[in-house]
């Protein structure tokens, strides 16, 4: 079961990947869907234990960083169930294709 939320929110899509990227390869994680919020500015989420989380999110802060701003993060260390239906904050699936 995946204990903990962390979200970066960045100004700009580049920062945002460069986020996610650094987020990554921190910590045993796994990758929420990114969200457009508008005004230019780009939330990823993260999901994984507490500990994983939290290093990933300040690899993540310090990555973005260097390239463009931060507007903002958090981390939910046991977010609520009813979060879920309201906001992609699912973990994606790695979906292997398969060559025939």
């Amino acid at each position: 079961m995946v204990e903990a939320l962390g979200i970066i929110e960045t100004f700009g899509f580049t920062a945002a990947i460069q986020a996610a990227d650094a987020a990554v390869k921190s910590a045993n994680v796994k990758l929420g869907k990114w969200i457009k919020i508008g005004g230019g500015r780009v939330g990823i989420v993260i999901r994984g234990d507490v500990a994983a989380v939290n290093a990933a999110v300040e690899a993540g802060v310090q990555a973005a960083s260097s390239i463009g701003n931060v507007a903002a993060q958090v981390v939910i260390p046991r977010p609520s169930d009813k979060l879920s239906p309201k906001f992609p904050i699912e973990p994606l699936r790695s979906e292997k294709k398969s060559t025939k």
